[in-house]
């Protein structure tokens, strides 16, 4: 499994960690109302899962983990700031909690609990090791060309475990081969499967705009668009101007049941990575997204440059950087001690 990019430039060999003070991420929430029966508290965890925070909270009330809301899972090793949802007739208990690996930073209401995907996007503050003055000028080049032509929405490396055993686990139990009694399990291994044809998808239709585009996404007749309303749609002609001005966007399939199809040359291209057979339910997801507010501050004595940005949800920081140093990390090749951070 290999993830190309638009652009096949020199690779920029830096390093990063995901520990907690070299890969901090902070979820951009929903508003909320700020009254209504749910706490939502703005919740700081340090080498913790979102599972392990979650379950840390629902131990301490004696309540399921599942009356606790959430948006989305964040990384354990980094620190991350999230925001959960707890029914308001926990707030007396809960002024007694407290966690080694959890500060709650600030509380508010809502009428409504956190289910998963309420959130705008994340930001990312991330330092990259072993970066020359010259190779940070390449960085920061480089970025601001992704945000202005798009970066593509590959599922990262973190998606398919470790070793990447995940895609065969999820192989062998669609075809039959592996029963599965636990159903978070196999849900997780559901969505591996599609994330893994869908990365493959992309991976295709990167190569052809390589070919033919030079750098930027090719757009094609029958693509499925996603609207800055948030509406699916298939055009009678290619919307370049749209797609340009960051108004529409291309999808790509998370193969299934109930979902909207491409047509012509992109539905082609589509079919190869689909299985019609999968009862699950099926859906679409941004072929690329585009990072905002980036900000570098090179730190040129010691060779460490911090990278700032935003993605929406459901993207992955680790494809940036891949997508900036034009070649893919591995989960086995991420955290290492400080003296290994520059070959």
């Amino acid at each position: 499994m290999y993830r190309e990019y638009l652009e096949d430039k020199e690779k920029i060999n830096f390093k990063f960690e995901q520990t907690k003070e070299d890969f901090i991420v902070d979820e951009n929430p929903r508003k909320f109302s700020e009254k209504g029966n749910y706490l939502i508290f703005r919740v700081q965890k340090i080498e913790m899962t979102t599972w392990d925070m979650i379950a840390a909270f629902a131990q301490f009330l004696n309540i399921p983990a599942e009356k606790i809301g959430y948006a989305g899972l964040k990384d354990k090793h980094a620190t991350t700031t999230q925001y959960i949802s707890i029914e308001a007739k926990y707030e007396k208990a809960l002024k007694k909690f407290k966690h080694p690996g959890i500060k709650i930073l600030k509380t508010t209401r809502d009428k409504y609990s956190i289910r998963m995907g309420d959130l705008v996007g994340n930001r990312f503050s991330i330092n990259l090791f072993g970066v020359s003055p010259i190779e940070a000028g390449q960085i920061e080049k480089r970025a601001m060309k992704i945000a202005k032509n798009g970066l593509p929405n590959y599922f990262g490396y973190q998606r398919f475990g470790r070793d990447e055993d995940s895609i065969t686990q999820a192989r062998e139990m669609i075809a039959g081969e592996l029963h599965i009694e636990d159903a978070k399990l196999k849900k997780f291994l559901i969505s591996v499967y599609q994330s893994y044809y869908f990365n493959e998808w992309l991976r295709e239709r990167v190569l052809l705009s390589r070919e033919q585009e030079g750098g930027k996404f090719l757009l094609l007749e029958g693509d499925v668009y996603l609207s800055d309303e948030g509406k699916l749609f298939t055009p009678k002609n290619i919307p370049q101007k749209d797609f340009e001005a960051h108004k529409v966007v291309p999808t790509g399939l998370l193969c299934g049941r109930d979902v909207f199809h491409a047509r012509s040359a992109a539905g082609e291209i589509e079919a190869k990575y689909d299985d019609p057979f999968l009862y699950d339910k099926g859906s679409r997801r941004e072929a690329l997204i585009f990072p905002t507010d980036i900000k570098l501050d090179y730190k040129n004595n010691f060779d460490i440059l911090n990278i700032s940005f935003t993605l929406p949800k459901g993207s992955y920081a680790t494809v940036f950087l891949e997508a900036i140093a034009n070649k893919n990390f591995k989960a086995s090749q991420i955290k290492r001690k400080h003296t290994d951070k520059k070959k």
